[in-house]
């Protein structure tokens, strides 16, 4: 007869889903905390705003059910200090009336997509010292005034997080890896989550009738600002690409130089080698570690470079969209002339 498998206590099966704890496939977020975002951000347009995310994480899910602002950051340490003491007793405050105070992470509003930089990498490992999942929601209330929301969740890919931690950004690890520019934030799906209460509130405050009167305001073919501010965002992120590039090329070019000084340190030792060895004296090593041309060059780091295309091309994809809204806008004014 087999014998019963032993019982396992709570603590072991926590540890256990702990561990095969499935990957995070949506950021649910409630109705208000995504008004109380575009609020935030609009009124400060002008300037790049923070503020903390509070929710729960449940499963895949990750739900986002409150937020609060971060006052405007300043190159002062007292006043750094204030803000962090700002957010404990932010927290502190939510918990006395019940409200979740458990972080999942935080929001910042930007300026036609420029996001991708290494501040948002450097916060994001700073937040995964303390949560398992967190994610940083992108406002951009630039593009939203196109007449999309432009609401992005967005994380760290693990692999990335990996190199980052050990600092090996050079071509043999991003291939051994198969780390490309693409892969280095992964965006999840965000659902908007509302009460019963508050979905009942909304289908009351909707009109009886529908809008008769025509609305032609969505054919203004004045979008010249928004894709001029795009290419110029756009050349300047090209000029620095060619700077990282340089950057290679330059680091390309001592290493070639290197091995060819190698090379010719070689063939003259190897030379001189065996006259020693018609002399009866003994060989003297091929490699001379205390040599400078023995001594391996630093590779650059490729990570400015794969933020900037990745800049590059969000650029590129908010152009084509603007320029293909402005088309059909054409073509359909020139149809109604025509009629």
């Amino acid at each position: 007869m087999a014998s019963a498998a032993p019982s396992r206590s709570f603590l072991q099966v926590a540890a256990t889903e702990e561990a095969v704890a499935p990957p995070l496939r949506v950021v649910q977020i409630e109705g208000l905390v995504i008004l109380k975002i575009i609020k935030h951000c609009t009124e400060f347009s002008n300037a790049l705003v923070t503020g903390q995310l509070l929710g729960l994480d449940v499963g895949s899910v990750l739900e986002v059910t409150n937020c609060f602002p971060f006052p405007i950051r300043e190159e002062d340490e007292e006043i750094e200090a204030e803000g962090a003491n700002y957010q404990l007793e932010m927290m502190r405050c939510l918990r006395e009336v019940n409200v979740d105070n458990n972080t999942v992470g935080w929001y910042q509003s930007t300026i036609l997509g420029s996001y991708q930089t290494v501040e948002l990498i450097e916060t994001f490992m700073n937040y995964q010292e303390n949560i398992k999942r967190c994610v940083c929601i992108i406002y951009d209330p630039s593009k939203s005034n196109q007449g999309a929301l432009a609401l992005k969740a967005l994380k760290l890919s693990d692999s990335f997080m990996e190199l980052y931690r050990n600092n090996e950004f050079n071509g043999e690890k991003l291939r051994e890896k198969n780390l490309t520019w693409v892969d280095i934030f992964e965006e999840i799906p965000i659902k908007v989550s509302n009460s019963a209460l508050v979905s009942a509130f909304m289908t009351e405050l909707e009109a009886d009738s529908p809008v008769t009167q025509s609305d032609y305001d969505r054919l203004k073919l004045s979008t010249n600002p928004f894709p001029e501010r795009n290419m110029e965002f756009l050349i300047e992120c090209m000029d620095d690409l060619s700077m990282e590039q340089q950057k290679f090329q330059f680091y390309y070019r001592n290493l070639s130089r290197q091995q060819a000084q190698q090379q010719t340190w070689l063939q003259k030792r190897r030379a001189e080698n065996m006259a020693r060895k018609a002399a009866g004296e003994e060989p003297l090593p091929e490699e001379d570690p205390s040599n400078p041309i023995f001594k391996p060059l630093p590779e650059p780091s490729r990570l400015d470079s794969y933020l900037i295309t990745n800049q590059v091309s969000n650029y590129c994809n908010q152009i084509n969209s603007v320029a293909g809204q402005s088309f059909s806008r054409l073509y359909l004014m020139k149809a109604l002339h025509e009629n």
